[in-house]
């Protein structure tokens, strides 16, 4: 191992046991080896209001010439609101290059949440809250710390990810072959996808249609290629369905798709299903992705994925 290389491993097993001992229980391991962590982070421990998991992980350039990779988790952080914390996260990190911060970001995030709780506004909607929280709740927080999309990046300006003209036609969306299971209804929609902006039309059209609205979830994710960076622009959705959208993106980031969004409907039932769900969700994507020809063999995958593991957060859809 090379001298620096030993250096930011030090540093890191430093900070990581420092903030086990500051945060306790709150400090989760994911994935000791690849050095994936997450905390949970309430605006009051005794009786929380808002509550945001921070997924990181350590590469390792870290501290020294790298940020950590990072993932935040909560149904409602969207739209601006998840732009403007992330842009604080990467100031942080741009203001103390080199330095440990992980420490830095918790509680930055832990002053944003202090400031949402004692403005007027009520706490989070839950009218959607997935229908296996309330029996799963330990489960669930498990589900939403896990890392199935940890090559998330620092936000850039979405203005840098396309060339100067961008394609702003409304692009055709294919319908899948729904699954059923226990009364519950799955079926995924495709499109090609070059540009945030097509990303928001497809989401608009889809939701034109009635049936489409009225489902209890609407899940999706998407992957953008940018040739000029040679980086990757994508983003996911979990609509109340926790995990569900960060599963649905890793299935993605696998199958080394790109330029392509799913989105995956899922109409309750009534009928628990447990982790079945999420098995559903992935099928209907994969089967889609199959069908519209956007997956590669097993070997040109891999070899795509060593290539092209950078990518670039957007921001989230605009609420419904």
């Amino acid at each position: 191992m090379a001298e620096g290389d030993a250096g930011s491993d030090q540093r890191q097993n430093e900070e990581i046991e420092a903030m086990a001992a500051i945060y306790g229980e709150e400090w989760c391991v994911i994935d000791d080896c690849a050095k994936i962590f997450c905390i949970r982070i309430s605006d009051d421990i005794d009786d929380p209001k808002w509550t945001l998991c921070l997924q990181v992980m350590l590469p390792n350039e870290y501290p020294g010439t790298a940020p950590p990779i990072y993932q935040l988790n909560a149904p409602w952080l969207k739209g601006q609101e998840r732009a403007d914390l992330s842009n604080s996260l990467e100031e942080i990190y741009i203001q103390n290059i080199g330095e440990s911060i992980l420490y830095l970001w918790v509680e930055k995030i832990r002053d944003v949440l202090i400031q949402k709780s004692q403005m007027t506004e009520p706490g989070p909607d839950v009218k959607k809250k997935t229908e296996e929280e309330d029996v799963e709740c330990e489960d669930d927080l498990i589900l939403a710390c896990q890392p199935e999309s940890s090559v998330k990046a620092l936000d850039f300006d979405i203005s840098e990810t396309r060339t100067e003209v961008e394609v702003e036609e409304l692009p055709p969306i294919d319908h899948g072959i729904p699954i059923t299971d226990r009364r519950s209804t799955f079926q995924a929609h495709l499109a090609p996808v070059v540009c945030p902006k097509q990303v928001k039309m497809v989401l608009s059209k889809l939701y034109e249609n009635k049936k489409i609205a009225s489902a209890t979830h609407n899940i999706y994710a998407y992957r953008i290629y940018c040739e000029d960076k040679q980086t990757f622009l994508q983003d996911c959705e979990d609509d109340g369905e926790t995990a569900a959208g960060g599963r649905l993106l890793h299935l993605m980031e696998i199958l080394n798709v790109k330029n392509v969004m799913v989105v995956v409907s899922r109409w309750y039932g009534g009928i628990l299903l447990g982790p079945d769900r999420f098995k559903h969700i992935n099928n209907c994507a994969r089967n889609i992705l199959v069908e519209e020809n956007y997956t590669n063999s097993p070997e040109e995958s891999s070899k795509s994925l060593g290539k092209n593991k950078k990518v670039r957060k957007d921001k989230k859809k605009n609420e419904h």
